[in-house]
């Protein structure tokens, strides 16, 4: 039997499980938004780490992350630290905080504790929704270059494929389809992923300076030298995952869905931790490819390796880890951009009732799914999708986030729900915004583009604010269900 149907027999079972599950859950999923949502924020810590480590770990982080460590070496380094450090910084800081609260979603926070404005919270649902269409678009892009590698399909219908199966079973169960997958396919990761690296460090010898070695005798030791290294590229890098993981709805929606702060604070702090160390491993594995093979593109990188470098059972092993870590990734994002266009670009300018919310999140998880599609088709790479997601949201939102939740009208006043205290003005949050997310994308300012658009929407922010203190802005309308005047108590 060749590898190429085993994987498709693999691809069968696995895709069978899910769906099992989210048959099973579609019931309590389907009993009000909230519950679709986050459900009813009551996720115990098995849930919560076992949701937040599968998210993190994507087939990005096994495909893009080696292909990325194959072509730039350990430069990419920064990226990663920036990018999977940033969840260790945001369960620090600010999960615990998230935990207390049963917001929907980020902006629906920024809403009522920041800027009383429906403008503003579309904005961040737009942006916030960009980087998990760029997740969504880049776990269908990596499953496409892994079957074209191993069974020579055409990988613009195995994106469309899978990604029909990721909006199948999101659409059906929501966040209960999501965070029970995903406590099947994060025990799938950990062991196999174990596996996987104690198989492609054996080929330096469980050693580093033996790696070393050998991409110098390949001509490829600058890979291995942090001298060439473009320090502001590393800073923007470092900035671009950190920015962006910080407003990325995924993560707060899981604390959101904890059933107290203290689960929400050590769910991601713990599931941050490990994978940090498995994505640099990762990135790692693609200079380990670069010893053997210096005539690959980045995405084929992976898929290459597991061809040609490894026993069939250990390739099996490699692709179901690959494959549950990718849908994983995908039906999280998918089911968290869905519910930001709902709560924030539909619920506030509708008067929707629960059950209509529901529908409508079911109608976005399909139509994200496809727009997902073709962001995959057309993007250069997995980890050029994440990029720009990213430094754009993360440019527009977070110096939004940052200064609201400390620049406060009535100071050593203790942050809770349904009380807006900040001095941003809704005319300052939506000029930032802007502000930060156009500049982040402007090529002419090079590496320095995400430093300015962080630094030029903060100055935005305050100063705009300051001069429209008392500039009258449109009422904002409330649909039914979208306050929130008490928050979780902490078991």
């Amino acid at each position: 039997m060749s590898m190429g149907t085993i994987f498709w027999i693999l691809t069968v079972i696995i895709c069978g499980v899910f769906l099992i599950i989210s048959i099973k859950v579609k019931e309590q999923a389907n009993e009000s938004f909230s519950q679709y949502a986050i459900g009813g924020s009551s996720f115990p810590m098995i849930l919560i780490f076992f949701t937040q480590f599968a998210t993190i770990m994507g087939a990005g982080n096994f495909i893009g992350h080696a292909g990325s460590g194959y072509e730039q070496g350990v430069g990419w380094l920064a990226f990663i630290l920036g990018e999977q450090g940033s969840k260790i910084i945001f369960s620090l800081v600010f999960a615990g905080l998230a935990g207390h609260f049963t917001y929907n979603t980020m902006p629906e926070m920024i809403d009522d504790l920041i800027v009383r404005d429906k403008f503003t919270r579309a904005l961040c649902g737009i942006l916030g929704a960009c980087i998990m269409i760029a997740w969504v678009g880049g776990q269908g892009k990596a499953f496409g270059e892994l079957f074209q590698v191993f069974t020579n399909a055409n990988p613009i219908p195995i994106i469309f494929l899978f990604s029909v199966i990721f909006i199948v079973y999101t659409v059906m169960g929501g966040v209960y389809s999501v965070v029970w997958t995903d406590l099947f396919q994060g025990i799938i990761c950990l062991v196999f992923g174990t596996v996987f690296y104690l198989f492609a460090f054996s080929k330096v010898d469980f050693s580093l300076a033996v790696l070393g070695s050998r991409l110098a005798e390949v001509g490829k030791g600058e890979l291995w030298s942090f001298a060439n290294v473009d320090l502001m590229g590393s800073v923007n890098k470092f900035l671009t995952g950190l920015i962006g993981v910080l407003v990325a709805q995924t993560y707060w929606q899981r604390c959101y869905a904890c059933k107290n702060a203290k689960t929400a604070r050590n769910g991601l702090l713990y599931s941050g931790i490990i994978c940090v160390v498995m994505t640099m491993m990762t990135a790692l594995v693609g200079l380990i490819i670069m010893t053997m093979n210096q005539d690959l593109s980045s995405g084929n990188a992976m898929p290459w390796f597991m061809m040609h470098c490894t026993p069939p059972l250990i390739a099996a092993g490699i692709f179901t880890l690959i494959l549950c870590a990718g849908m994983s990734s995908a039906d999280s994002c998918l089911n968290s951009a869905a519910v930001l266009v709902v709560n924030d670009l539909v619920r506030p300018f509708s008067r929707s009732s629960d059950r209509d919310l529901v529908k409508d999140a079911k109608i976005a998880t399909v139509i994200i799914g496809v727009a997902s599609s073709l962001a995959a088709i057309y993007a250069s790479s997995v980890i050029s999708l994440f990029a720009k997601a990213y430094s754009m949201a993360g440019s527009g939102m977070a110096p939004l986030l940052c200064i609201g939740l400390v620049w406060k009208e009535r100071k050593g006043e203790k942050t809770e729900m349904s009380r807006c205290n900040s001095r941003i003005t809704p005319w300052g949050a939506r000029a930032g915004i802007v502000t930060g997310a156009v500049l982040s994308q402007l090529s002419f300012l090079g590496n320095n583009a995400v430093l300015i658009g962080l630094a030029a929407s903060s100055v935005v922010i305050v100063a705009v604010s300051l001069l429209t203190k008392n500039v009258p802005v449109e009422p904002v309308f409330r649909s039914e269900g979208d306050e929130h005047p008490i928050p979780k108590m902490e078991k």
